[in-house]
This record gives C-alpha cells, sequence and structure tokens, in this order.
C-alpha cells in the first residue's frame, strides 16, 4: 500500500531556512552543540520520518549591499557548519532515521563525493544519501577558488559527467568482492574490483575505487532542480526529488512531468520519490495555529527577505527600488535559482515583476505559504496532496527548532497513522527499505 514518505528539512547553521526562525522565543540557540541535533535526529525518528537532510550553501547570504554586516548583525543564515559532520552526529544518535547531506558538484571532485558518501553508507549502516546540488551564486564561487558562478545550463553539464563518475566509481567494486577468508589468505577477488579509467570532457578519474559496495548499494540520491533544465537532470539522477509547489495544481503538473520525462529516458519512474516542501504551524486546534502564526508572523524582517532573494538570484537587490520593476534584460541576467525567477513571473502575472512581488511570491523569509491547522487540517491538507497525486510524500520546513518538529511528531503523525497513509513502525533497516527504494544493480544508472 502506497504511503506518505516524511523528510525532514534540516540546516547545520544557526536558523532554519527562515532567518527569523532563531528569534522564536521557544528556538534553542545552542545550534553549535552535538546535543541539539541528537535531539532533532530522536525527535524525527520518533515519528518514524524516513530520514533528515541537510540543506547547505558554501557562503553566507552576502550578496545585498556587497556587505555581510547586515547577515551577521541579523542572524540570516550566517552560521553554515559542514553538513556531512553534523549529519554523523545524527547517525551516532538514532538507529533507523535516513541522514542525507548537500554537496556540491560544482566545487568538488567525483572521487572525493564518492568516497565520502560511501563511507557514511557503511558507518549508518545503509542510511545515508547526497543532496547533489550546482550551487547557485558568486559568493559561493568566491569562497571556493573563482571570481563568479559557472553558467546554470554548463552546471548541469558538469553535474551530469559528475553523476556519471560517482555511479561508476560506485559500481566497480561487485557485490561479491569480499571474501575474508583468513584461512586461505584471500581477503577480496580480485576480479571482482575494477578500474573506472572516466575520460571525458570534465573530469579525469582513474580508480580503483577504495570502498567496498555500501548496504543499500549505493546511498539514495537527493535532488531538486526545478529549471527545464534542472527537472532533467532530477528525472535522470534523483530518487528522492524535492520540489517545492504552492499550489496543489502546480504540484500535479510537476508530478506527472517528471514522471514521465524519467520513463521517457528509460528509467522506471516508481523507483524515486517526489516531496514537495510544507512549513506546518500545528496547535492541537486551528485557533490554537492561527495564534501561533500571527505570533510568527511578528518575527521576518523586509532585510531577511531582501537579503535571501539576493543570495538565491545572484542579484544585489538594494540596487532597485521595492517598486522599480525589472527588465527583460535584467530577467534574463538572474543566474542563480532560474526557476524563482520564473515562479515570481507566473504568480505575480506582471512579465515585468518589482522587487516587492519578488518578496510577496517567492515568501523565502516568511511563512506566507505555511499550512496552518490543528492535526485534523494538517493531515487532510497533506492527504490531499498525496492522494491526487501532487506528491508521494512531504519535507516538513521549520518555522523554529526543535519546536516545529515537536509539534508535527506529537500531533500530526498520529493523525496520519491513524488514517492509515503513514507507517506506524519502520519495517527496514536501510532509508531504501523506508522509501520503498529497490537496492539498484551495477550499471543500472547507464540509460
Amino acid at each position: 500500500m502506497r504511503q506518505i514518505a516524511l523528510v525532514g528539512f534540516l540546516q547545520a547553521q544557526n536558523c532554519t531556512t527562515i532567518p527569523a526562525a532563531w528569534r522564536h522565543p521557544e528556538a534553542r540557540l545552542d545550534f553549535t552543540s552535538p546535543d541539539y541535533f541528537r535531539h532533532i535526529g530522536r525527535v524525527l525518528e520518533r515519528g518514524c520520518f524516513d530520514l533528515g537532510f541537510f540543506d547547505d550553501r558554501l557562503a553566507m547570504p552576502d550578496m545585498y549591499a556587497g556587505d555581510h554586516t547586515h547577515t551577521v548583525e541579523n542572524g540570516i543564515r550566517c552560521v553554515k557548519m559542514d553538513p556531512t559532520a553534523v549529519l554523523m552526529t545524527l547517525g551516532m544518535a538514532t538507529e533507523r532515521l535516513g541522514l542525507g547531506a548537500t554537496y556540491s558538484t560544482t566545487y568538488y571532485q567525483p572521487f572525493h563525493v564518492a568516497r565520502l558518501f560511501s563511507t557514511m553508507d557503511h558507518m549508518t549502516e545503509g542510511r545515508a544519501a547526497w543532496n547533489v546540488v550546482t550551487s547557485v551564486n558568486d559568493n559561493e564561487a568566491r569562497n571556493m577558488g573563482l571570481e563568479a558562478a559557472v553558467g546554470h545550463d554548463e552546471r548541469y553539464d558538469r553535474a551530469d559527467e559528475f553523476m556519471e563518475v560517482v555511479h561508476g566509481h560506485w559500481d566497480t567494486w561487485e557485490d561479491d568482492a569480499l571474501v575474508l577468508d583468513k584461512e586461505s589468505g584471500l581477503f577480496a577477488r580480485g576480479d571482482r574490483v575494477h578500474r573506472l579509467d572516466h575520460r571525458g570532457e570534465q573530469f579525469l578519474s582513474r580508480g580503483p575505487f577504495t570502498v567496498p559496495r555500501t548496504p543499500q548499494g549505493h546511498p539514495v540520491v537527493i535532488q531538486a532542480g526545478q529549471s527545464g533544465r534542472g527537472q532533467r537532470f532530477a528525472a535522470r539522477w534523483g530518487e528522492l526529488l524535492f520540489v517545492a509547489n504552492a499550489t496543489i495544481e502546480r504540484g500535479k503538473a510537476v508530478y506527472e512531468s517528471v514522471r514521465a520525462e524519467a520513463e521517457r529516458i528509460g528509467r522506471d519512474p516508481d523507483q524515486m520519490r517526489i516531496t514537495n516542501l510544507v512549513f506546518p504551524v500545528v496547535g492541537r486546534t486551528l485557533s490554537e495555529a492561527e495564534d501561533k502564526k500571527a505570533a510568527y508572523d511578528e518575527l521576518p524582517k523586509d532585510i531577511d527577505e531582501l537579503s535571501l532573494l539576493s543570495e538565491g538570484l545572484n542579484f544585489d537587490f538594494s540596487t532597485k527600488g521595492l517598486d522599480e520593476p525589472f527588465t527583460d534584460a535584467e530577467l534574463e541576467g538572474l543566474s542563480g535559482i532560474q526557476a524563482i525567477r520564473d515562479r515570481v513571473v507566473q504568480h505575480s502575472g506582471n512579465p515585468h515583476p518589482t522587487v516587492r512581488d519578488f518578496m510577496r511570491v517567492t515568501s523565502r523569509a516568511s511563512l506566507n505559504h505555511a499550512v496552518v491547522g490543528g492535526p485534523i487540517e494538517l493531515a487532510d491538507h497533506l492527504e490531499e496532496w498525496f492522494s491526487e497525486p501532487a506528491c508521494d510524500g512531504f519535507v516538513i520546513g521549520g518555522s523554529y527548532t526543535p519546536g516545529t518538529f515537536e509539534d508535527f511528531v506529537g500531533l500530526v503523525v498520529p493523525e496520519l497513522q491513524r488514517r492509515g497513509l503513514f507507517r506506524t513502525e519502520y519495517s527496514g533497516s536501510t532509508l531504501r527499505d523506508h522509501l520503498g527504494l529497490d537496492v539498484p544493480a551495477t550499471g543500472a544508472w547507464k540509460l
């Protein structure tokens, strides 16, 4: 029976994706302590979540006005720790929860990423996932040795070859390569371990790979590409897809198009899970939840929104007035997350949206698209999207931590379980078990 997938959307930083999160009266501020993350992991596992995964960027959002002072003073995602190190803290505090972390294909080498996530899969006994990103803005590039970000489509061309190299290394140890026979002295079968010898346009990578095949065959691949080029990349490589659709009509259209593209290129669309981002504000009753939302709406600042728009679209929003429209040339030049630009043009109904339109439609620093209610209202919303279907599950974003996850697990999960939409206990030990994804055969990624 098809059941909802639940993903905790985590950050190795001082707030959630919403900068105001750290200002919430009940937010924990010990975000540099292991206990903070151990607690979140245990809450998610108590709620039988499929996984928690860490979003990441390689720079603080300091593009607005070309200065980081506003970022630091307002706590706008200014702390960014390495997500893989933090993920292992969750791994040691949990036994079943899947664990995902973000790593960029633009600024690292495929062998390094392949080894890192294979090792994590072994150390977590089959619970690891890699969230593949191409990175979006110039300030990340400047931290990583370049003057400017690589062009959008060029990043994805590089990422396609990057994925070929990573999967190639993951497949070079066959399932029966290890022998470990002390009596005969045979450690592993030499003819079951292969060199990759990849020579492509972007990468040279020889091998042999140094990590045996993992409990999952290879870690689960998370992908969030939402532009046209990004969706094609996601359809080819993604196993757990992260989307952010504001309406159920848009969700259904994306769900159908991504699955159709996967089938067109020879993938089984049932071997991917499409999960939509939700920011729940949960109370014991609808009235209590509405009061919580009203109180939260006092916390965000305009500078939060402008800073995150500048970061996400690789454009300094301080150079335009709030009601000044973007020109065609400026819109074409927004080189960051192009899906943001496209969504603003579509939902504003304005082919030349203003800065205020961008702030209103995207709500990157506020809770304008939150789902507000008690357990019944939240479960009704999730059930509708899941049943249409507009998605296979949900990425639960926090308005503050750990309270959002505690409320969701304590109030909403039991209602989903009562309706038979969500598991009451884990039935397997690996992330692929939770998601209902097959262990991939070696070479299965070659389309």
